[in-house]
């Protein structure tokens, strides 16, 4: 059953390749069709691979070849809650290992622009705090981080 909303994200000519990465990295992930062009169009030949449709955590998406027209930006990210610093490690790793860039506060992106959030659920359990002053502590700890240290946010939310 086709989903009746789904993320379109664009790609220049690898959204299979990309897709088939989150397929290999992130849980409940899957590519589920390859769509290919019936003839040649004004940028492609037939038999060229046009839309992927994939889930991403069980997320529907499509990934569109449009070609080099348009790029992601951080203005849309997949934010991965995660349970532990190793299960946080391991999709960090993933992402910035295959090509992809490391940036701040638990953000970075793959190697086809997109970005993510590789959130521990204690960084956002600590940010909404009810003691403003441990939340402070942990907020402040967390915009120090490239690749969020959930030792160091439990440390700051406990002073």
């Amino acid at each position: 059953m086709t989903a009746k909303n789904t993320i379109c994200l664009w790609y220049d000519n690898d959204a299979e390749a990309a897709a088939t990465f989150y397929a290999s990295v992130f849980p409940d992930t899957r590519v589920t069709a390859v769509h290919k062009a019936p003839s040649d169009y004004p940028s492609g030949k037939q038999d060229d691979v046009i839309t992927v449709e994939f889930t991403v955590m069980g997320i529907p998406c499509v990934g569109l070849n449009g070609g080099k027209a348009f790029s992601h930006c951080e203005a849309f990210s997949f934010q991965v809650s995660t349970e532990d610093q190793a299960e946080t490690d391991r999709y960090w790793n993933a992402i910035v290992d295959n090509g992809g860039e490391a940036s701040v506060c638990g953000w970075c992106k793959d190697r086809w622009g997109i970005s993510w959030q590789i959130t521990p659920r204690v960084l956002i359990e600590a940010i909404g705090h009810p003691d403003r002053a441990a939340a402070k502590r942990a907020f402040e700890a967390m915009m120090q981080m490239g690749k969020i240290d959930v030792a160091k946010i439990e440390a700051a939310l406990k002073g």
